[in-house]
């Protein structure tokens, strides 16, 4: 009987609660880098800091990254796409965790994870490959 109260304990909140957003949360870091080092960061036009720099970004819409260096502008897109193993893995448990994590967001990541900019190659950002 003791189990069975375990069982569906468990079970109650694998129901109300929602992958992606219980293991991943809504946020994702993206590491930022340049060549040469100390050019400012600005994430949809505002000042975040100097590359190097690693920023925590909500995974719910996409930014518009500038890297601003003199004179000079490099800007860089992030777009959000689903992760399609969080969404399976909520119908499999239930309509709410599909509800909660449609709501936040969660089930999104930004890509790219890491970007490096080398204002010594004209034109040219290089997206590091992210990790499978």
């Amino acid at each position: 009987m003791r189990i069975s109260k375990y069982a569906s304990v468990l079970l109650i909140f694998l129901m109300v609660t929602s992958c992606a957003t219980l293991f991943k949360g809504s946020t994702d870091p993206v590491q930022f880098n340049s060549n040469p080092v100390g050019v400012d960061v600005y994430v949809d036009g505002k000042l975040m800091g100097k590359t190097p720099i690693n920023i925590e970004l909500s995974v719910k819409r996409t930014y518009v990254i500038d890297f601003k260096m003199g004179d000079q502008t490099k800007t860089v897109n992030l777009v959000n796409k689903v992760g399609a193993g969080w969404i399976i893995l909520d119908v499999l448990c239930g309509l709410i965790p599909v509800i909660v994590d449609a709501a936040t967001g969660s089930w999104y990541a930004l890509t790219p994870k890491n970007v490096n900019v080398d204002f010594t190659a004209p034109g040219r950002f290089v997206p590091s490959p992210d990790p499978l």
